[in-house]
C-alpha cells in the first residue's frame, strides 16, 4: 500500500519495509489497530499470533470482529480482516499460545522486529526474555483507560521490561476476607471464593467460613471451637459447602441464613475481634427494609451504574443461584462451573454476595458496573487510545528499520495536557539497563526469602521459578555441592517434589544455580531462610540482593540505597500518575515496570490494560517505562546444565507450566 506509492516514504524507508518481516503478539484492542496500520503501510510479510477467542465484549473497540466472529480465533479473524484492506500481504497467523515450546528462539530470529500488544505479565515476560536472547527488537505498548505508553526494548540499548521490579500481586490475609473485611473489595474476593465454593472448582485456600486461626479470635466460641473442632490449618471441620447446598437443594432462603445470619453470629461470639471495630449485623432473609428514598435518588441512572437496595440483592442472589443451579446440573458429574464476569448469573451472584456482606459490615454498596470493573480486574478500554498507541508503535517501526534506535525514546500519553500543554509525553533519554537487572544483567541473580522448612521442591519450581519468575523448563542445582534438586528431564528428580527445601539442605545462604534450556537464561538465587507467621506470604523474590542490606552499610558503599547506581528509576519516575491524569476508577493504572494495582482477582483477558506511569518533561517527572531491553545475560554464550539446543531451537515437548491465572490476570495487580 503506503510502501508501494512513490513519495509518501524516502526510497531508503521503503526498501526497508518491502524486504521487512514483523511479528505481532496479541490480537485484541491494540493488536488489531497495529495488524491494520502495518497492512496499509505496505508491510509485505507479518506473523500475528494470539491464543484468545473473540467475546461479544470485544466488539466495541476490536474493530476487525464482528458479531458472526463470537467464538472464533482472533489472530485468524484479524488475518482474514486486515486482507480485505490489502490481499497483497502475506500474514501468517496462529491460534497459539507465544509460551509454548513451538516458538522458541529460533522462531523469534527470523524477524526484524516484534510488536507486542499484550495482555498479561507473563507472556510480556517470556517476550522480552526472547527477543533479548535473539537480539532483535521489541516494541512495547499498552494502554489503561485514557492512558497510554509506547516504548522500545534493545538488548544492550535500553531497559528490558524486566528491568524495573514489579510490586507483588497483591492478596489480602484469609482473616482478613473471612472475619474483618474493611473495604468492598474485600467483599468482592469473599463473593467470589462462595461462588467456587458452591458452583466452581473449591480450594480450600478460598474458603468463606468464618476462620478460627485468626490470632485476634479469642472470643468464647472461637477458642471453643479451636479447642475442639478446628483441623491442623485452623478451620473447623464443616461439611463440604457444595454438599451442603446440594442437599438443601441450593434453596436460596436458606443459603442466605447461612452465609448472612449464622455466619455473622459465630463472627460475633469471637469477642476480640470487635473490641476496636464496629461490629457486623447480622442479616436474616426478609429481614431487610426498602429504602424507597435512595432508590428514588438513582431513577436517572443506567441500571448497571445503580447501587442496589439490600431488596434487590436478595432478589438477584435467589435468582442467580437458580439459574446458576441449572448450569452445573447440564455438566457431567464432578465437573464445575467458572466464573466469568461476562457470564450475567455468575456476575449477578458476586454483585449481590458482595453487596449484602458489605451492608452487613458496614461497607460501602457499589454498582454492579463498579463490582465487575473491581472483580475482572478491568480498566475501561477506550477504542481512540488503542488506536493512538497503535500509530505510535508503527512509527516507532520505521525509525528501527531505519537503525535510529536513539529515536525510539518511550511515549507517554496522557488524560489531560501537562504544564507545556502536552498530551503525548516523551521520555529526554533512552532508559538504559539497570545493572542488577536479574534477567540482563551479565550475571542475574536475586535473592529468595523463603520458609525453608515449609517450602517443597514442587513449589520451588512452580510458585516461585515457573510463577513468580517467569521461567519456563527450568533445572536447578545446589551450588557447591553440585546436587540436582529439579531436572527439567522427566521422571529424574519428580522424588523430590514433596521434600522440604532444608530436607535436600537448601537452607540460610545456600545458593542455587537455576538454567532455564527454553529461554537460555541462567540464574542465580541466594537462599534466606526466614520462619513464616500465620497468613505470611511463605517466600520473597528481591531483585536487588542490596536492599536486604542495612542502610548504613547501603550508604557506606557509596550512596543511599535508593539511588546507589545512578542507573535506576528516579524518585520521579515512581511517582504515580500526575493527579490531573489520574482517572477516576478504582483501579490506578500502572507501567510496565511499576505496577500498582487493584487487590483481588484475575487478570482479564483484554488486552489493553497495561501499566502506566506518566510523566512531565518540563518538570522532570519522567516516566519509568520499564519495559525497555538491555544488555543481557542471554548474550553471553550459555553452557546450560544440562542439555544442547536441539535443531529446531525449540524446548523440550513436555514442558511443566504453572498455570496462568487469568484473571488476571490478579483483583490483584494490573498489567495491561
Amino acid at each position: 500500500m503506503a510502501a508501494a506509492l512513490s513519495g509518501v516514504f524516502e526510497d531508503g524507508l521503503r526498501e526497508k519495509i518491502k524486504n521487512s518481516k514483523i511479528l505481532v503478539v496479541g490480537a485484541g484492542g491494540i493488536g488489531c489497530e497495529i495488524l491494520k496500520n502495518l497492512v496499509l503501510s505496505g508491510f509485505p510479510s507479518i506473523e500475528i499470533i494470539d491464543l484468545d477467542t473473540i467475546d461479544v465484549s470485544n466488539l466495541n473497540r476490536q474493530f476487525l470482529f464482528h458479531k458472526e466472529h463470537v467464538g472464533k480465533s482472533k489472530a485468524q479473524v484479524a488475518r482474514e480482516s486486515a486482507l480485505s484492506f490489502n490481499p497483497d500481504v502475506d500474514i501468517k497467523a496462529y491460534h497459539d499460545s507465544i509460551t509454548t515450546t513451538n516458538y522458541g528462539v529460533n522462531f523469534f530470529e527470523k524477524f526484524d522486529l516484534v510488536l507486542n500488544a499484550l495482555d498479561n505479565r507473563q507472556a510480556r515476560n517470556h517476550v522480552n526474555r526472547m527477543c533479548l536472547t535473539a537480539d532483535v527488537p521489541l516494541i512495547e505498548s499498552g494502554t489503561a483507560g485514557y492512558d497510554g505508553q509506547v516504548e522500545l526494548i534493545k538488548r544492550g540499548l535500553t531497559q528490558c521490561y524486566e528491568c524495573t521490579p514489579k510490586a507483588a500481586q497483591k492478596s489480602f490475609p484469609g482473616c482478613t476476607i473471612r472475619n474483618t473485611p474493611s473495604e468492598p473489595i474485600h467483599c468482592i474476593v469473599w463473593a467470589k471464593h462462595l461462588f467456587n465454593q458452591l458452583f466452581g472448582e473449591t480450594n480450600e485456600d478460598e474458603e468463606v467460613s468464618p476462620d478460627t486461626a485468626d490470632p485476634e479470635a479469642a472470643g468464647e466460641a472461637g477458642s471453643d471451637a479451636l479447642a475442639t473442632e478446628a483441623n491442623e490449618k485452623g478451620n473447623v471441620e464443616r461439611v463440604n459447602t457444595r454438599q451442603w447446598a446440594h442437599s438443601c437443594q441450593y434453596n436460596a432462603e436458606k443459603l442466605f441464613n447461612k452465609f448472612f445470619h449464622d455466619d455473622i453470629k459465630y463472627l460475633l461470639s469471637m469477642s476480640n475481634l470487635w473490641k476496636n471495630r464496629l461490629p457486623p449485623t447480622p442479616l436474616k432473609w426478609n429481614e431487610f427494609k426498602e429504602d424507597e428514598q435512595a432508590q428514588a435518588n438513582q431513577e436517572s441512572l443506567l441500571p448497571d451504574q445503580r447501587i442496589w437496595s439490600i431488596a434487590e440483592c436478595a432478589k438477584v442472589f435467589a435468582e442467580s443461584i437458580q439459574n446458576l443451579k441449572i448450569e452445573l446440573a447440564k455438566l457431567p458429574e464432578n465437573d464445575h462451573l467458572v466464573w466469568d464476569k461476562d457470564d450475567k448469573s455468575a456476575m449477578d451472584f458476586v454483585a449481590s454476595c458482595a453487596n449484602i456482606r458489605a451492608h452487613i459490615f458496614n461497607i460501602t454498596r457499589k454498582s454492579r458496573f463498579d463490582i465487575k470493573s473491581m472483580a475482572g480486574n478491568i480498566i475501561p478500554a477506550i477504542a481512540t487510545t488503542n488506536a493512538i498507541t497503535a500509530g505510535i508503535v508503527v512509527m516507532h517501526a520505521f525509525k528501527v528499520l531505519q537503525g535510529q534506535l536513539d529515536k525510539c525514546k518511550s511515549v507517554y500519553m496522557r488524560l489531560r495536557p501537562n504544564a507545556r500543554n502536552q498530551l503525548f509525553v516523551p521520555d529526554r533519554n533512552l532508559n538504559p539497563p539497570n545493572p542488577k537487572c536479574y534477567v540482563c544483567s551479565p550475571k542475574p541473580e536475586v535473592v529468595l526469602k523463603v520458609d525453608t522448612n515449609k517450602v517443597t521442591v514442587k513449589e520451588l519450581r512452580d510458585d516461585i521459578l515457573i510463577k513468580a519468575l517467569n521461567m519456563v523448563d527450568p533445572d536447578v542445582i545446589l551450588d557447591v555441592k553440585g546436587v540436582i534438586v529439579i531436572s527439567s528431564e522427566e521422571g529424574e528428580t519428580e522424588c523430590n517434589n514433596d521434600k522440604k527445601l532444608a530436607e535436600l539442605q537448601i537452607v540460610n545462604g545456600s545458593i542455587l544455580k537455576v538454567d532455564d534450556f527454553f529461554q537460555k537464561y541462567e540464574l542465580s538465587i541466594t537462599v534466606v531462610h526466614f520462619d513464616a507467621e500465620h497468613d505470611q506470604p511463605l517466600f520473597e523474590v528481591v531483585a536487588d540482593p542490596d536492599t536486604l542490606k542495612p542502610a548504613q552499610e547501603a550508604e557506606e558503599n557509596g550512596k543511599p540505597e535508593a539511588d546507589k547506581n545512578g542507573d535506576g528509576p528516579s524518585e520521579a519516575k515512581r511517582a504515580k500518575l500526575d493527579s490531573d491524569s489520574a482517572s477516576a476508577q478504582e483501579p490506578a493504572p500502572t507501567t510496565s515496570g511499576l505496577s500498582s494495582t487493584p487487590a483481588g482477582v484475575d487478570d482479564d483477558d483484554d488486552d489493553d490494560i497495561c501499566v502506566i506511569e506518566d510523566g512531565d518533561v518540563a518538570d522532570k517527572s519522567d516516566v519509568d517505562a520499564g519495559a525497555g531491553s538491555s544488555g543481557s545475560s542471554q548474550a553471553a554464550g550459555k553452557s546450560g546444565l544440562k542439555r544442547k539446543p536441539t535443531d529446531g531451537g525449540e524446548g523440550p515437548s513436555s514442558i511443566k507450566r504453572a498455570k496462568v491465572d487469568d484473571e488476571d490476570d490478579d483483583l490483584i495487580l494490573i498489567d495491561d
